[in-house]
């Protein structure tokens, strides 16, 4: 397991926190080197540090996944550094404003989401998908939500965004199909973040989000991650277009 993905370049958005922390930690303990992508330098030296403590490899690209040209930048160093990209999780997100009716959202705060969550994952797609073709294909593995796949309190901006980051996964899944390009995404419930720690602050809305879920808890971010790395794995060669739910048998 620690080789799994010996020589394989991962480029990861959203590094600073969560999921996307989890993530570079694990790939880089099974062989990879990773591309740290996020606007926070500090977050990222401390990931950094870890991963290099660790034995593994990184670098850090300060991106902001809402412009293009940071977005081409953080491609580009990628190639620079490591002359390839085999598998890209795109997981930068942002949640907006929960529990806001949709004739009470700000405007504003649609702009945000929309851009960084809907237009952040296609633009990351398409300056990834050139370097990933010039390798014979690879992995892309978009982080939606449980929200992307079905109605709920999280406000309309986060489920518009989700719901269209799964339509994205598949309709690009389908284009890239004989190329050898997998393209996945993942959702899921509520994970112990530092997402989840604002949008359920009192004991009262904590009991009520681990009640939505039948298997009776949060999910942890090693769950969401042993996901990613097995839709980035051979494991999963078979996979491609898919909207997999991470979510505690939320969605049923």
């Amino acid at each position: 397991m620690k080789h799994r993905f010996s020589d394989k370049v991962v480029l990861i958005t959203g590094s600073s926190s969560g999921i996307g922390r989890g993530a570079a930690l694990t790939f880089a303990a099974q062989g990879a080197k990773v591309v740290l992508a996020s606007r926070s330098q500090d977050a990222n030296q401390e990931l950094l540090d870890e991963i290099h403590k660790n034995g593994g490899s990184a670098i850090f690209v300060k991106t902001d996944i809402t412009k293009t040209e940071d977005i081409a930048h953080m491609v580009k160093r990628t190639i620079a550094a490591y002359g390839k990209l085999d598998i890209a999780v795109n997981n930068a997100g942002v949640e907006g404003t929960p529990n806001v009716k949709t004739a009470d959202y700000d405007e504003q705060v649609w702009d945000q989401i929309i851009d960084i969550n809907l237009k952040g994952v296609w633009l990351s797609m398409k300056y990834e998908i050139p370097e990933l073709l010039k390798e014979g294909g690879g992995v892309i593995i978009n982080i939606s939500s449980l929200a992307g796949l079905q109605g709920g309190g999280a406000g309309i901006g986060y489920h518009a965004s989700k719901f269209g980051v799964v339509g994205m996964t598949k309709a690009t899944a389908l284009e890239y199909a004989k190329d050898n390009l997998r393209v996945n995404a993942v959702c899921p419930a509520v994970i112990e973040t530092p997402m989840a720690e604002r949008a359920f602050d009192t004991d009262e809305k904590r009991k009520h989000g681990i009640d939505f879920h039948p298997i009776g808890r949060f999910g942890t971010v090693d769950e969401v991650v042993s996901t990613i790395c097995w839709l980035a794995s051979d494991e999963a060669s078979f996979i491609t277009g898919s909207a997999v739910a991470v979510d505690g048998g939320a969605n049923l």
